[in-house]
């Protein structure tokens, strides 16, 4: 089996939005991995800052495509346009031939190698959304397996004709509408949970729980966050 690279990103936040990832998120997710990927693997991070980032995350620098895209959803919405170059034909250069990209706020509670050993070329985390088949939270890829949401993309006219058709978000919101809701997920029934639509209610991780995702206002680093979910601090460090 070929060595899985798993792919984080980080970036200086545009002007006006709220959240910034300090490079303890990166660092933090790092060692979540090793504990709980069973495999060989590359941890990338893709930056414009590798100021404080551990000696063995592999850097690699952030390229200006749709740098300045705003999300179509307004400025305090966050904008990954970014996140699309990993669908480029020769994503493989830079991540190796298979990855996951991985966003930083979320946690490790369990043995994710069943999750990313899938053996489809293309797996979204879906599921959290109505009307938007996949969350950009998550995503593994045979490099240059879905060419399409790269090449297809118009800065100009496509976050508008996702948003036209129902898909939230920028990056999500785009690989929703240009690849349908057919393609292979991960659900709650391998273990992948988001905070914000499945546990807000309890303070209980599930037994079976092998990532928690907070996308959102939330993040696993906040410690109002950390005392209303007490499991966070076995998991998050």
């Amino acid at each position: 089996m070929t060595d899985l690279s798993v792919v984080c990103w980080r970036w200086k936040p545009a002007p006006g939005y709220r959240s910034v990832y300090p490079p303890s998120t990166v660092n933090t997710l790092k060692r979540m991995v090793a504990r709980n990927y069973q495999r060989p693997h590359r941890f990338i991070c893709v930056t414009d800052d590798a100021t404080g980032l551990d000696a063995d995350v592999e850097v690699v620098p952030l390229w200006p495509d749709h740098a300045d895209l705003a999300s179509p959803h307004g400025a305090r919405s966050p904008s990954c346009y970014r996140r699309l170059r990993a669908f480029a034909p020769d994503a493989g250069q830079f991540f190796g031939p298979r990855f996951v990209s991985i966003d930083l706020d979320c946690v490790i509670t369990g043995d994710v190698t069943p999750v990313w050993d899938r053996p489809e070329d293309a797996v979204f985390w879906g599921g959290t959304h109505p009307t938007t088949a996949y969350n950009g939270s998550m995503v593994l890829l045979t490099a240059g397996a879905r060419p399409q949401v790269w090449e297809r993309f118009d800065p100009a006219t496509s976050p508008a004709a996702a948003r036209l058709a129902g898909c939230y978000g920028s990056d999500q919101g785009w690989i929703s509408h240009c690849l349908g809701p057919a393609e292979a997920k991960w659900t709650r029934a391998d273990g992948i949970y988001s905070l914000r639509n499945d546990l807000r209610r309890s303070q209980h991780l599930p037994v079976d729980a092998r990532i928690v995702m907070f996308h959102g206002r939330r993040d696993p680093w906040q410690r109002d966050v950390q005392r209303e979910f007490p499991w966070i601090g076995r998991f998050y460090r």
